[in-house]
C-alpha cells in the first residue's frame, strides 16, 4: 500500500496553487471539472500529491498548530533545510501562526514554524528532525 493524497478545501483554488507551487515546489498534476467554471485541482511534488477542492464561505478554526478537534486535519507538514531562510524567502505570504521554535532539547538543530496558507490551512516547515531507529 502506498500513501495517495491529502485533500484541502480551498477557499481560493488560484491562490492556493499559486501559494503551494512558488513556495513548497508543488506542479499542477491534474484538473478536474465538476460542472460551470469549477474544478479540483492535483498538485504534486515528487511523491506527494494535494487534492484542492473548491468551497465557498467555510472558515477553519485558528488555531496555532492547527485545528484540534476530532475529523480535521491539523495541518501539513514539510522539511525544508532551513526554516529561517524559507520564511524569508516568502516574504508576506509567510503568515506564522507559532514559532519558529528549536526542539534541541528533543533532537539537536531540530527548528519548526507554523504558517496559515492562503485557505487558512495550517503548514508546518521543519528542519533537522530525525526519527527515533530505537523507537520500534
Amino acid at each position: 500500500m502506498n500513501f495517495s493524497h491529502i485533500a484541502l478545501n480551498c477557499s481560493d483554488v488560484a491562490a492556493t496553487i499559486d501559494y503551494y507551487t512558488r513556495h513548497f515546489g508543488f506542479k499542477v498534476s491534474r484538473r478536474l471539472s465538476i460542472g460551470g467554471d469549477l474544478e479540483i485541482v492535483f498538485i504534486a511534488r515528487d511523491d506527494v500529491h494535494l487534492e484542492l477542492f473548491p468551497v465557498e464561505g467555510k472558515t477553519i478554526p485558528k488555531e496555532v498548530d492547527g485545528p484540534s478537534g476530532l475529523g480535521t486535519l491539523r495541518h501539513i507538514a514539510f522539511q525544508v533545510d532551513d526554516v529561517d531562510a524559507l520564511i524569508e524567502k516568502m516574504g508576506s505570504d509567510a503568515v506564522l501562526t507559532l514559532g519558529p521554535l528549536g526542539f534541541d532539547v528533543f533532537i539537536p538543530g531540530w527548528r519548526t514554524a507554523w504558517l496559515r496558507d492562503p485557505n487558512g490551512h495550517i503548514v508546518e516547515v521543519s528542519q533537522g528532525y530525525k526519527d527515533d531507529l530505537a523507537a520500534s
